[in-house]
């Protein structure tokens, strides 16, 4: 509906149908600001008719019937929301019309649909207010109306996250503090700001080069004037700091706090509060709640049971400068009152088990000094906790407790690892359209790549028996999914199953889907890329085949939850393919060769029965399993010497992976494969695009544990030296698969035990310990990998030490320390010739610490000479404590053997 035929079908024509023309040509021609005093005159009925129209062309303009100029449906979508907020009679309509997506606009427009709103009264402008205020980002966008709204509803609306933000964004300026004084709302505001879980951004921001839009200095200048209640403000800061939270949450209320700065009677006030926040919150609220709580001790305000609560929560933080600063205070505290030692030294005891044996000692030596001061009970009692402490403080234990100290006998040493995986089998695909559906609208599906798989077997296989019962399910499932609509949004990306759908419902442009099932890569393509093209190119052959006779089933759906293949399934798959008269699709069966377990038991037998059918397909799974190895790859990692060139780029992508020469499959696998067979290049190269898909990596290579360690180590690698996140989550998969551990697998373990991220970190050492447990771990080579990297400084010591701490706390102390006593050599000699690398000592901690706990003896090179040296730093104790630990095994050896 176009031009000016307005009025067609409107009725008699009459002045009330050319006031509704009016409106609707200012609105088409995008004149927003007429629309208002347009809407006036219009009673009850012409509003009506007039918001027919509107919704007519509100669905042109979303249908498109408006892009050119490109920006004439901007301007009418302004018009569009006035005109609207002026027509629509319930405040629940007027809610939907304002809140919608494509009605978002300019601040200018959303006050003119204030004026468009005109007199109605204050219940209807409330309830507009509240529906708005409650969709957040409608809220934080539309202040100007809402607080207008809120203006006629008489200040009854409360306010919601969103309004509070836009009022912060609408305030914030030179003018802030007069601004906000004159604001009747703002101590409502404010309260709600302070108390929000994550308040908004612009009253976080620090106190910069104009100090006169700072939120936290403007709050503490209205609670000086009286306009703020100081109790109430401190009261929700506080309350804010105890519901804890990631600290970029807490910035506002601490900064208040600070600001602030209670007296001595706000302080005792709240001590409960503080205590709380001492012991849970981030380390910034968690460091000035134990100042404040250290200045009430210091003035006699903290009654000795707070502080035994205090200390009790501190003493279990994993921060040292936390933990330290609790344990002086406790000795301040003893010094000055000895008859709270019965009360305090229990508490103290729980630093017995922090990870830093200097935090224990010095636990150790404060009960020591305090200990003739409490009752044989307690004794006894701080007695049985000292078997929390190393090894290394047995002795100054035992001479401090005597006969109270327990003398257990010493059972001999057991390392514990994980229990062998099991492979798990998979299950079949759903049996019914209706469960097939069900599994391919789960959102988390291509997380999980067994589900994936066994989802696209499930569509294949239903989809041959009845394709026109699974097309209509998935219309159903899917009523107006975009990749339906706009089929050319899979010119450039695959959308994982998506792209089958759409080749089910046949909305794929066949030249389309022949270029992309055929598609190859370039000699310089990345390694997780080419594993990304393995799987868009099985999808794209599935969405050409899906519902056909050339494709009744994938060959190359996993048997077990790694992505392998049982080599006799296979078989039996391809029986089944020659009994139908069917030959394979290409890509699934590349993809099945793959997959198929080599070192099964059953492989011999496989490839016999696999030659004796007579197919082609056959014939190539025969000579694939009697391969040691039809592919593989070996890595050189470039040293930062050898790196000058690359580092102008890129100094992480170091990896420079050969994958040989394969002949056979370089002539018999589709291109998408054909970089197996070594047409990639062997050189490092710059990866700059998002690595997505990390999960369906793996699968792809269940039975070549060091080629696809090969490909994962560049991404790996690159979390190790970058803030990058999430790329060791194929290294479960990896030590589960099958396969040779070589240099690629170490590698690729050593700079996952040296990335960023803790849980990167965590998923490396579970993957060390359950390749220790299947007796696959070469504890030397790894060792000897991370020497060099944490040598030039690509494996950050303190993340090492974090990481062999948490597999050593599982109990694999003697694994760990194989590790590490490999490792430590070479930095060892380079500590006591040159400078040592910083973090060192923490990595001799952990060492120290595994060797006391496993019992292992003999030397270590370069270690006695670094502990014969003058000083008492962190790495001279440790090399000190280590060469101790060494000894104490060795004479312990010797002592068993007679």
């Amino acid at each position: 509906m176009r031009g000016d035929d307005v009025a067609a079908g409107a009725g008699d024509g009459g002045e009330e149908e050319s006031g509704v023309g009016k409106l609707l040509a200012a609105v088409r021609a995008g004149e927003s600001g007429r629309v208002p005093a347009l809407l006036e005159p219009l009673d009850s009925a012409a509003r009506e008719l007039a918001l027919v129209r509107l919704k007519a062309l509100r669905a042109e303009v979303r249908a498109g019937k408006w892009a050119t100029p490109p920006y004439v449906p901007d301007r009418i979508r302004s018009a569009l929301y006035v005109a609207g907020a002026g027509c629509l009679p319930t405040p629940a309509a007027a809610a939907s019309w304002l809140g919608a997506r494509d009605l978002q606009v300019r601040e200018e427009d959303k006050s003119l649909a204030l004026a468009a709103i005109g007199d109605r009264d204050p219940e209807w402008a409330a309830d507009l207010a509240g529906r708005l205020a409650g969709r957040r980002t409608v809220a934080e966008n539309s202040y100007p109306l809402l607080h207008g709204l809120i203006v006629r509803a008489g200040h009854t609306v409360p306010p919601t996250d969103g309004y509070v933000t836009g009022w912060a964004r609408h305030l914030t300026g030179d003018r802030l503090v007069e601004r906000l004084r004159e604001d009747p709302r703002t101590p409502v505001l404010v309260a709600h700001a302070l108390a929000m879980a994550e308040a908004p951004e612009r009253l976080t921001r620090p106190l910069g080069r104009r100090p006169e839009g700072h939120w936290p200095s403007a709050l503490r200048t209205l609670v000086g004037e009286g306009v703020l209640d100081r109790a109430r403000v401190l009261d929700v800061c506080v309350s804010r700091l105890l519901r804890g939270g990631p600290i970029r949450s807490l910035r506002l209320p601490l900064e208040v706090v600070r600001l602030l700065a209670p007296d001595a009677e706000e302080l005792r006030a709240r001590i409960p509060d503080w205590i709380g926040i001492a012991a849970d919150a981030p380390s910034p609220a968690a460091g000035y709640a134990q100042d404040v709580l250290v200045e009430a001790a210091s003035a006699g305000a903290l009654p000795v049971g707070a502080l035994a609560e205090m200390t009790a929560g501190v003493l279990l933080r994993t921060e040292k400068k936390l933990v330290r600063a609790q344990l002086a205070l406790v000795g301040k505290v003893l010094a000055r009152e000895p008859e709270a030692a019965g009360e305090l030294l229990p508490v103290v005891t729980e630093a017995f088990g922090n990870e830093d044996t200097e935090i224990q000692e010095r636990a150790l030596k404060l009960v020591g000094r305090h200990l003739p001061d409490v009752d044989a009970r307690t004794r006894r009692e701080l007695a049985g906790a000292a078997g929390l402490l190393s090894p290394t403080h047995r002795r100054a234990a035992e001479a401090l407790f005597g006969a109270d100290l327990g003398r257990e006998a010493a059972l001999p040493y057991e390392e514990i690892l994980p229990p062998v995986p099991e492979a798990q089998l998979v299950a079949p695909p759903a049996t019914t359209v209706e469960a097939l559906v069900a599994e391919l609208v789960v959102k988390r599906l291509p997380e999980d790549p067994v589900a994936f798989e066994r989802a696209l077997d499930g569509l294949v296989r239903h989809a041959h028996r009845d394709r026109a019962a699974v097309a209509e399910a998935v219309r159903e499932a899917f009523p107006s999914p975009p990749w339906g609509q706009e089929a050319h949004c899979f010119a450039h990306e695959t959308h994982g199953v998506h792209v089958v759908l759409a080749g089910l419902l046949g909305l794929l442009d066949p030249a389309l889907v022949d270029f992309r099932r055929g598609k190859g890569h370039g000699s310089d393509i990345c390694l997780h890329q080419a594993l990304s093209g393995v799987l868009d190119a099985r999808l794209w052959e599935a969405a050409a085949l899906v519902g056909t006779d050339a494709l009744p089933f994938l060959l190359a759906a996993p048997t077990r939850h790694t992505g392998a293949i049982d080599p006799l399934v296979l078989v039996e798959r391809l029986r089944e393919y020659g009994e139908a008269g069917v030959e394979p699709a290409p890509a699934d069966l590349a993809q099945a060769l793959l997959r198929v377990e080599r070192a099964d038991p059953s492989a011999g037998r496989a490839a016999e029965e696999a030659a004796a059918l007579g197919t082609p397909a056959g014939r190539r799974l025969a000579a694939w399993l009697r391969e040691d190895a039809p592919v593989g790859a070996t890595v050189r990692f470039l040293r930062r010497d050898e790196d000058r060139a690359l580092r102008r780029y890129h100094p992480f992508d170091r990896a420079v992976v050969d994958l040989g020469e394969h002949p056979a499959v370089r002539a018999e696998f589709p291109p998408a494969f054909q970089w197996l067979g070594g047409t990639l290049e062997a050189a490092p190269r710059r990866c700059s695009h998002r690595e997505e898909g990390r999960a369906q990596w793996a699968p792809v290579l269940p039975a070549d544990r060091e080629l696809l360690a090969a490909c994962l180590l560049p991404a790996i690698a690159q979390s190790a030296e970058a803030d990058a996140r999430g790329a060791t989550e194929p290294l479960t998969a990896l030590a589960e698969a099958d396969g040779p551990v070589g240099r690629a697998v170490l590698l690729a373990l050593a700079f996952g035990l040296g990335c960023v991220d803790a849980d990167d970190r965590l998923r490396a050492v579970d993957a060390v310990l359950v390749l220790a447990s299947r007796g696959d771990l070469d504890a030397r080579g790894l060792g000897s990998e991370l020497a060099w990297l944490v040598a030039e400084g690509s494996v950050k010591p303190n993340r090492l030490a974090d990481a062999a701490r948490t597999a050593a706390a599982t109990g694999a102390y003697g694994t760990v320390w194989a590790v590490l006593a490999a490792m430590l050599p070479g930095l060892l000699e380079q500590a006591t010739t040159a400078k040592p690398v910083h973090g060192l000592g923490e990595v001799l901690a952990v060492a120290a610490d595994c060797v006391e706990r496993c019992g292992a003896g003999g030397e270590l090179a370069g270690l006695e000479a670094l502990a014969s040296g003058r000083g008492s730093s962190q790495l001279l104790a440790q090399a000190r404590r280590l060469l101790d630990a060494l000894r104490q095994g060795a004479d312990q050896v010797l002592t068993e053997t007679g």
